[in-house]
């Protein structure tokens, strides 16, 4: 998959493509959904697979304070859009100048005339524009007038409730990954660098890899049963994340327990999948209080991946 880091980088004379524009934060099943169809059609007339994302996050630049954290990176979301079989992505610095562009001009400098577009695809809420002021509507419009085919792709819904960037935030944040990852369609992952703790949990308690993640939305306060990715290698693990109140502490870490991982790292980077919560932070009364829930925490993470590793799959 190539990466465009500017419409400057562009070739100059871009062959026809097949799009979708957004934030795509999270490629969630509805994204997944419009890029398939993406990728569908650019088989179909030979076209480009394009996806055109922005970073910094629009609300960054234009409302910082309502800003939402974010599920993943910008590396992850290449990452995850190369997984998809994207021929190219697009990443468009967004600035207040680009904000100013109305719909029309969006349409006609960036879709028709760099992108040379034959089909856009989007989702029903999509907006764009000056102020947002352009909507699927308008589009459909645009689109008639400059000579290209606008496909409005339903959200996909699970249990009732259309996916979303703003639905699965939530369940994060409450530490409901599990179900995150429903409508991610893969475990909520955070990455980041190792950084060298107190020493305390090692000295008392159960060693632990503790690192600082790239991402700003975070799972709620607790203890999950958790896989870690560190030196290339998987290992099942339990992480907590929270304050350590039991030992007065005043800072969030996220660290994970490897499961037969007897080795210190002191640096390195890992990347830790969310699979289920196990319980809510609390204080203890003392540290041998904490040392025997935290086995007890253990135990439930080795028999989870005890348990999955001897499921069989349901007959078709």
């Amino acid at each position: 998959m190539r990466i465009y880091r500017a419409l400057e980088e562009l070739p100059a004379a871009l062959p026809g493509t097949v799009l979708t524009v957004g934030n795509f934060d999270g490629i969630h099943l509805g994204h997944q959904r419009i890029i398939t169809q993406v990728i569908n059609r650019s088989r179909e007339v030979a076209a480009t697979a394009l996806a055109v994302t922005f970073d910094p996050h629009p609300a960054k630049v234009l409302i910082p304070e309502q800003a939402p954290p974010l599920l993943t990176t910008l590396a992850q979301r290449l990452d995850l859009l190369a997984q998809l079989g994207l021929d190219a992505v697009l990443v468009i610095t967004f600035t207040p100048e680009l904000s100013r562009l109305t719909p029309r001009e969006f349409v006609r400098e960036i879709v028709c005339s760099r992108l040379a577009a034959q089909a856009l695809y989007v989702g029903p809420e999509f907006r764009f524009g000056y102020r947002q002021a352009g909507d699927v509507a308008e589009l459909s419009l645009l689109a008639k007038e400059f000579g290209f085919a606008v496909h409005v792709v339903p959200p996909v819904v699970v249990r009732g409730q259309a996916i979303s960037s703003t639905l699965i935030r939530e369940l994060v944040r409450e530490g409901r990954v599990e179900r995150a990852a429903r409508l991610l369609g893969r475990a909520y992952a955070l990455t980041g660098t190792i950084t060298p703790g107190s020493g305390r949990g090692a000295q008392s308690l159960v060693p632990t890899l503790n690192f600082v993640p790239e991402q700003e939305c975070l799972p709620g306060r607790g203890v999950y049963i958790t896989e870690t990715l560190v030196e290339g290698k998987t290992y099942p693990s339990a992480t907590n994340v929270g304050l350590r109140p039991t030992f007065a502490g005043d800072r969030l870490v996220v660290e994970s327990h490897l499961l037969d991982f007897d080795r210190e790292l002191r640096e390195g980077r890992l990347e830790t999948h969310f699979h289920r919560r196990l319980r809510a932070e609390k204080e203890f009364p003392s540290t041998q209080a904490l040392r025997k829930q935290i086995q007890r925490d253990l135990a439930a993470t080795r028999q989870f991946f005890q348990r999955r590793s001897t499921a069989t799959p349901l007959a078709s």
